[in-house]
């Protein structure tokens, strides 16, 4: 059986390596990256580091096709590590920042030359910005997130992000910038959390599935007016941005045939962790794992892993623990789940388990998981070709 061959191509290659330990498959990542570009469509694709965390690789993706430009950081001081210590470029921070001493550093960069973007929603995030930006020659690029949340009385289908949910709050914004001295308006972006961050294909969930995805439909739809509707008012005022940026690994696709975007966003798709299985118009590979030690054999057809408790973030429910993968035949224990110190799983694959063997597992979403490890094994033909620093790796934990 195909699983049955990839487990024993992964432990034959981990042979000799302590566990537990995080392991890419890049000829997996490279099928990957090819299936993304197809996605997208002819629009440029910014690369989401929440769900990399890992230099080298973010550095892979963009070499693999003049279409990846960019990178949409998760923080300010997270951009300035990419920006200072490893000399990456293009940075948007997809996230408002307020601390001081981090934003004066961005305007050192911003006046060695680097593109550096911050995120706003609000006119206290620019009166912030113009503030800081007192005295100094620096002039803050800034992108205005926009809300592409539903709400229906009773149903708020969407992310609690930007506050901008209204054409007139996002003109006075826009304006508020324009008088600004020392802040700049480069960009617009709109995250369509509904479409790219709730799966629609989720099994024994049918009711929950056909439901999700009529309002994905809609949400579609009236993303996709409202992005249209709101840049041209911009225009209308003669303000032209230098990017849109909109989707997600989730909605690569839809966002893509809009127009008026110009570029997309994808992350989780590159590992493609469990949450991207349940989608109906995503078929990325799993690339990426981590390794867990079998320890113990506390009863017939249970093996107890050493560590494994690496829950994703969301709201608490099972979908966020990580899930057993190969050998086929493995399941969490439902009392159990995944422990801090310990991981018991049961089912067919266990019977045939020893002490010291192998459990690979993977994560319920992506980047998360490069939080636990300092180095990612990078496999290719079926034996480890580097070994790669994560963030926790350099010794850098950013939130």
């Amino acid at each position: 059986m195909m699983e049955d061959y990839q487990y024993q191509k992964y432990r034959a290659a981990l042979v000799g390596y302590s566990l537990p330990l995080a392991f890419l498959d890049l000829d997996r990542m490279e099928e990957n990256i090819g299936f993304i570009l197809k996605e997208a469509g002819k629009k440029r694709i910014r690369i989401a580091s929440k769900s990399i965390r890992c230099v080298p690789l973010i550095r892979h993706i963009l070499e693999s096709g003049d279409r990846f430009q960019g990178v949409m950081c998760f923080s300010v001081p997270e951009a300035l590590f990419l920006s200072e210590e490893h000399g990456l470029d293009d940075l948007l921070v997809a996230y408002p920042a307020w601390d001081a001493s981090s934003l004066m550093r961005v305007g050192g960069e911003l006046a060695s030359g680097k593109r550096i973007t911050l995120m706003v929603d609000c006119v206290e995030h620019v009166s912030r910005l113009d503030a800081i930006a007192q005295g100094t020659d620096w002039v803050f690029p800034v992108c205005i997130d926009m809300d592409l949340s539903v709400s229906w009385p009773g149903l708020h289908f969407g992310v609690r992000r930007s506050p901008l949910r209204s054409l007139e709050a996002f003109l006075e914004l826009a304006r508020f910038i324009g008088e600004s001295p020392r802040v700049e308006l480069e960009g617009v972006m709109g995250y369509e959390a509904q479409v790219a961050g709730v799966g629609d294909w989720v099994p024994g969930k049918p009711l929950r599935n056909g439901i999700v995805r009529l309002l994905k439909q809609h949400s579609i739809r009236r993303i996709a007016r409202q992005r249209r509707d709101w840049l041209k008012a911009l225009k209308d005022r003669g303000i032209k941005p230098r990017f849109v940026n909109g989707g997600g690994t989730g909605s690569l696709r839809e966002t893509a045939r809009e127009d008026i975007v110009t570029e997309v966003t994808a992350g989780s798709g590159f590992f493609t962790s469990v949450l991207f299985d349940h989608y109906r118009g995503f078929h990325g590979k799993p690339a990426a794992g981590f390794a867990l030690e079998v320890t113990r054999k506390p009863a017939s057809g249970i093996v107890t892993c050493a560590g494994g408790g690496y829950p994703a973030s969301g709201a608490a429910g099972r979908d966020r623990l990580p899930t057993p993968w190969l050998p086929e035949g493995l399941k969490l224990l439902p009392s159990e789940g995944a422990g801090e110190v310990q991981t018991p799983v049961c089912g067919s694959g266990a019977l045939n388990l020893d002490l010291g063997d192998p459990i690979l597992f993977r994560h319920a979403k992506a980047g998360e998981m490069c939080e636990r490890f300092h180095e990612i094994l990078i496999i290719s033909s079926g034996r480890v070709v580097d070994r790669y620093p994560t963030y926790r790796g350099e010794g850098k934990c950013f939130l």
